[in-house]
């Protein structure tokens, strides 16, 4: 679990990971730079091993998390999600039967009317083949914080990306597990709950935004990167303030890009655009906008 500055919240994320059957090891990474909220997480009666790096690692602390971890599974919670009684043994079982996944992403009920988060039906929905040897659809996208993986494959991609820190990190992560080789499967048979604050999140359209572009950059073709890069620039210049930030990010962060620049193999890119396809012809109009913000 990673939390930043919202010890209640953690603590009741605690108790509710403290209830389940399965009795997990929780490593909690504590992302804030208050020792008393690292003192009341360390107090929990959950036994949790809190690691207090005293900075914001944003999504780099669910690595330093999973390098900690000793079991040959990881289940991701945030501050405000956990697992259904159940879901870890269900997912640890898909995960003996199928040697080739490294990644399992989970159904998220949101919120305590348990709704079903978008999400989950578009992961349902996903166009690719299914593979032989893997569970469920095959997908190249999850919720962070509902998702099961396999240390040995989330540490040899070397997990979330560190130019990306927070937003939209998922994405990067999926196509690398697929480039090494390692199945990403949506399982609706496991389940998370998710009860996210309801207010608002300055800056984190832009921050979406910026990231899905230097995702394009890190692992796409340079003649698709230039397209969605001219997209949002073009969007800027029309006055788009959240696309002149995004930009302006992605601008900060394009030397280092270039230099851990990836191609993706030809049959993931092909995953890939079989996917942004699929997105056009089921929304069009969204999936214009898309484009034109640089979003992937």
């Amino acid at each position: 679990m990673i939390t930043k500055d919202r010890p209640r919240s953690a603590l009741l994320t605690l108790g509710r990971l403290a209830e389940l059957p399965e009795r997990p090891p929780v490593v909690v990474v504590d992302n804030g730079t208050d020792p008393a909220v690292g003192a009341a997480l360390r107090a929990h009666p959950v036994g949790a091993r809190v690691l207090s790096p005293g900075r914001n690692l944003g999504a780099l602390g669910r690595n330093l998390a999973v390098g900690h971890a000793r079991t040959p599974y990881v289940a991701f919670s945030d501050d405000d999600s956990w697992w259904r009684p159940g879901a870890l043994r269900r997912a640890a079982d898909l995960l003996d039967a199928h040697p080739r996944l490294g990644l399992l992403a989970a159904r998220s009920l949101v919120g305590p009317e348990e709704r079903e988060d978008p999400l989950n039906e578009l992961l349902a929905r996903s166009p690719l083949p299914a593979e032989p040897g893997l569970p469920g659809r095959p997908v190249l996208g999850f919720l962070g914080c509902a998702c099961v993986v396999r240390r040995e494959a989330f540490l040899a991609v070397g997990g979330y990306h560190p130019l990306l820190f927070f937003g939209a990190e998922e994405t990067l992560l999926a196509y690398d597990l697929a480039a090494a080789g390692w199945g990403v499967s949506y399982d609706p048979s496991v389940t998370a709950h998710h009860h996210p604050d309801p207010g608002e999140r300055p800056g984190r359209a832009a921050l979406l935004r910026r990231n899905a572009l230097l995702t394009t950059w890190l692992r796409r073709p340079t003649h698709v990167a230039l397209r969605h890069t001219v997209a949002l620039g073009t969007a800027a210049a029309r006055g788009d303030a959240g696309a002149a930030t995004a930009l302006r990010g992605v601008l900060e962060r394009a030397p280092a890009a270039v230099r851990r620049r990836r191609r993706l193999p030809p049959q993931v890119e092909q995953k890939v655009r079989l996917l942004e396809k699929h997105s056009r012809e089921r929304c069009p109009s969204v999936a214009h906008r898309d484009e034109e913000e640089a979003s992937t």
